[in-house]
């Protein structure tokens, strides 16, 4: 009996088609460059047509180091049409840190933006890894480079492209690294595509959509506004360098109906002076993520982007709540329900599922989760918790907190960063919560610090409003006398800023670290 083919459409194979069905709409916008979709098509292909004449094969993992820009996206693609894995690489990590992602990834060639070419430079000799001509340079030349405008001018176009299946890998982002070092998260076609459309369901996504990228391209953050600008048809506008002027004004120019970014941008949206005048009534959607939102900037954004607001609470490696312009103000404290299709539990310390309002630890199975850890058997086999049930393998998430009885999820705090002191169980997210209610506070993170009779203390890095303000020490009394007994503060350090990563997650780990003794 003749069948059809059981149909493997996946996103580049998407983004083809828009360029045979709408070649002259815009699908990339960075400062003044506007690429259509005909002209981004071509762009992916003749990226793709070198990689192949380079040897890439299907499957092989291409380490790409972009800024925010049309290169970059167009490399990301490229990578992707040419059958090969995206490694994403972040400029922002320490020289060791970058080569051990580029030695973890197994690849054997690199594409570099410009700005980051001395940063390579600089660890290229223990880049063993990386083929001799494999060093590429995008949109630019440079000595000891190869051009990838020169190479894309003279491959080749083959006569078909790799065929790919969705369990195949599209995509290794490397973890924040918030507690540990990074780890090379696998994320295959099919999940990238099932992310993409269940974004476009829960978060109002058609061709009319306008995109704004306001993060790393190596982020999450970034990919998902990017693959669902693919899957829908819209266009895309990149930041090369977020500025919150800059996009009160790029809302308005460009008509943006959709941008996802992290509480520090919100925060410095609302500090510009030029912010009371804006114009976002263009915004359908406006998503925060990366990081709890302190409540007091939450309820400002809520009031700001009336109708618009969504937080999303998630893990790249596949699991996701959300919470809608509906549910608030009166789920404003929770981080949503789960997203479509996810299957969400919370399982208590020996690992048994718990009911509603009781806290543990939440663990998710759902179509997006990760394969696992790039060559990390033991990191992918301890992030499992299986089903008793039916075996089905769910991911630990390391967060701690409970469903309500109208299944909104409580997010508490990481498992890591509890601080136990006599015995008592802290997290610090309920003191952050409490600091960030002082009208001299920015922000506030809470950390963990060894103390001769409880073992540990609750100590606090505090970002203030005005230089020098508050006092820390009448700050840490002001906050005690809000808090438990069990919770006091055992003082307050003021900063300019916090240490954060591309996803707007505060790095806990460094603030530990500077008050550990050498």
């Amino acid at each position: 009996m003749s069948v059809f083919d059981a149909p493997a459409i996946l996103l580049a194979d998407i983004l083809d088609l828009h360029a045979r069905t709408q070649p002259r709409k815009p699908a990339l916008i960075c400062g003044e460059t506007v690429l259509d979709w005909g002209g981004f098509a071509q762009a992916v292909h003749e990226t793709a047509a070198f990689l192949l004449a380079l040897g890439v094969q299907p499957g092989d993992v291409v380490g790409l180091l972009a800024e925010p820009g049309l290169e970059g996206v167009i490399a990301t693609f490229g990578i992707i049409r040419a059958g090969g894995t995206v490694a994403s690489l972040s400029g922002m990590v320490a020289p060791p840190a970058l080569r051990g992602m580029i030695a973890d990834s197994g690849a054997r060639l690199l594409l570099v933006s410009p700005g980051y070419a001395p940063v390579i430079d600089g660890v290229r000799p223990d880049l063993a890894g990386i083929d001799p001509d494999g060093f590429v340079l995008l949109g630019a030349d440079g000595a000891g480079w190869r051009s990838s405008a020169a190479l894309r001018a003279t491959a080749p176009p083959p006569t078909s492209w790799p065929a790919r299946q969705g369990r195949d890998a599209l995509c290794i982002i490397y973890s924040s690294g918030t507690t540990s070092t990074p780890k090379g998260i696998v994320l295959s076609q099919a999940c990238r595509l099932r992310n993409a459309e269940t974004l476009a369901l829960e978060m109002r996504y058609d061709h009319r959509a306008m995109v704004l990228v306001t993060t790393a391209l190596y982020s999450n953050t970034a990919w998902s506004l990017l693959t669902t600008s693919v899957l829908v048809g819209g266009t895309a506008v990149v930041m090369p360098r977020f500025d919150a002027a800059a996009f009160c004004a790029l809302v308005p120019r460009f008509r943006i109906s959709h941008t996802t970014m992290v509480p520090a941008q919100f925060q410095m949206i609302r500090d510009v002076a030029a912010q009371p005048d804006a114009d976002f009534s263009t915004i359908r959607t406006i998503c925060t993520v990366g990081s709890s939102m302190p409540l007091p900037l939450k309820q400002w954004a809520m009031q700001r982007f009336p109708a618009a607001l969504f937080e999303v609470y998630g893990l790249t490696e596949g699991l996701v709540t959300i919470l809608k312009p509906e549910d608030l103000p009166a789920k404003i404290a929770t981080v949503g329900r789960p997203m479509i299709g996810h299957d969400l539990r919370i399982v208590d310390s020996t690992d048994q599922a718990v009911g509603q309002g009781e806290v543990g630890e939440i663990v998710g199975y759902t179509p997006v989760l990760m394969t696992g850890y790039h060559r990390n058997p033991a990191a992918t086999a301890a992030a499992i918790w299986r089903d008793p049930a039916n075996g089905r393998s769910f991911l630990r998430s390391g967060d701690v907190g409970f469903f309500d009885p109208e299944g909104f999820f409580h997010l508490v705090d990481r498992k890591k960063d509890m601080i136990v002191s006599g015995g008592i169980n802290i997290y610090p997210s309920d003191l952050e919560q409490v600091l960030a209610t002082h009208p001299g506070v920015r922000e506030a993170c809470v950390v963990g610090v060894a103390h001769p009779k409880w073992g540990e203390t609750p100590l606090a890095f505090v970002v203030p409003v005005a230089e020098g303000e508050p006092d820390p020490a009448l700050l840490c009394a002001w906050a005690n006398a809000r808090l438990g007994k069990h919770q006091r503060l055992s003082a307050v350090i003021l900063r300019s800023a916090l240490p954060r990563n591309a996803g707007g997650k505060v790095l806990k780990r460094l603030l530990a670290q500077e008050l550990s003794p050498p």
